[in-house]
């Protein structure tokens, strides 16, 4: 299985995990699942306290942030330090509302999916 699950993974899956589909409708890989999951638990987190949970990069956790936040699963908000300069602390789409996109996205796939079978050998009589 690669990193990014695919549809056939969770169709194929009796009970799927949470994180499976999370990453198969988001089209995100499981670290970057991972990612999000820990910033759940540990909100306002910087890239230095996510790379000591997640034992990773930090350029690894960046990059999975960024695609996180372009996918909008997570938030960047930038927080002034009393000695100078800025921090930038994340923190995940609360779960309600990350399971609402999970619905809406795989509603939008099911009616294209029907729309295609629908459409199915109408050109061809056209």
């Amino acid at each position: 299985m690669s990193d990014t699950p695919e549809m056939s993974d969770l169709l194929d899956a009796e009970d799927p995990r949470f994180q499976q589909v999370l990453s198969c409708v988001f089209g995100i890989k499981t670290h970057e699942s991972r990612t999000y999951l820990t910033l759940l638990d540990h909100p306002g987190s910087t890239v230095a306290e996510l790379a000591d949970v997640l034992d990773r990069d930090r350029s690894n956790i960046n990059r999975s942030l960024t695609t996180l936040i372009e996918k909008g699963l997570a938030e960047r908000e930038r927080r002034l330090l009393d000695s100078g300069g800025y921090i930038y602390q994340y923190t995940g789409t609360e779960l309600p509302e990350a399971k609402s996109m999970l619905h809406d996205a795989l509603d939008e796939w099911v009616e294209r999916v029907h729309r295609s079978i629908d459409d199915y050998g109408e050109e061809a009589a056209s």
